[in-house]
């Protein structure tokens, strides 16, 4: 069974959905108005993002950033800390620091994933042929660390046309005022004399709003559970293989993110019972 949310939206256990989502035979376009190039645009930084080893990155990132940026997985949609952030400032890659994405150029997609019409730069996001699930998508990348970040898609908004739908655990936000303090000042100039005006939003794409009978281009390979009594053995579960995130959601559950590919629901509701709990809730 799969479910559909907007911000109200409060399903226990999801199976795959969309990240971003459009039909096989689409093939996204170069925009017209792209983000500036390094030439065009002195102001912006010229430092160099180093990608640590994939043993520094075992310990420095979280296991659900991990999993997306290295493995190539996909969050739950509207269970991720940015789809819904409206603050100003600059989106950097988690695991390296390189700047990707700007708060000027986001827009509400409907889809449950922070949604952007362009990178904040030329040369920051690298696209690449993905011919998984059985159909044509365009993946990007980070090109200094080379994280995966999600895909793009030709059914947004003015001005580009373009719909870059990313993980927000291949992602670190960086408010305006703190720009500076973290190296990236030359990027405070967008923002001076205020935010720039959001990107209006977007209720056109085939993941929101898909033709009647036609599957979602992609799905998330992640999914979300809400487990029920013994929060105390939360901790323990935390060490089960398959699982990514583990956090309070009421008092009395607790919700779950986990791969399906490597611990079942079923299964996983078995081990929650064994640490103490009462059983899981969809």
């Amino acid at each position: 069974m799969i479910f559909r949310k907007r911000a109200s939206w409060a399903v226990s256990f999801l199976l795959p959905l969309c990240v971003g989502c459009q039909t096989a035979s689409s093939t996204p376009v170069r925009p017209l108005d792209a983000p500036l190039a390094q030439k065009d645009n002195p102001a912006v930084t010229t430092h160099t993002y180093a990608k640590p080893s994939r043993a520094e990155l075992k310990q420095k990132l979280t296991p659900i950033q991990f999993e997306v940026t290295q493995n190539d997985a996909t969050e739950p949609p509207f269970r991720n800390e940015f789809w819904d952030n409206h603050a100003p400032g600059i989106y950097v890659d988690v695991a390296t620091g390189e700047p990707l994405f700007s708060s000027a150029d986001k827009f509400e997609s409907g889809t449950g994933w922070p949604s952007f019409v362009r990178p904040i730069e030329d040369g920051h996001v690298v696209s690449k042929s993905d011919g998984t699930l059985g159909m044509a998508r365009t993946e990007v990348r980070s090109s200094a660390g080379d994280s995966h970040l999600g895909h793009v898609f030709d059914d947004g908004p003015v001005p580009t046309g373009l719909r870059y739908c990313i993980n927000s655990a291949s992602l670190r936000f960086v408010p305006v005022d703190r720009l500076a303090a973290e190296g990236y000042a030359p990027y405070s100039a967008r923002f001076a004399g205020g935010a720039p005006a959001p990107v209006p939003a977007s209720t056109v794409n085939a993941c929101a709003t898909p033709k009647p009978g036609e599957q979602p281009g992609c799905e998330a390979t992640l999914e979300t559970a809400v487990l029920k009594g013994g929060p105390k053995a939360a901790s323990s579960l935390r060490g089960v293989p398959g699982v990514l995130e583990v956090e309070p959601d009421r008092p009395e559950t607790v919700r779950v993110i986990f791969d399906p590919k490597r611990i079942a629901y079923a299964d996983l509701v078995d081990k929650w019972v064994s640490l103490g709990g009462t059983g899981g809730q969809r």
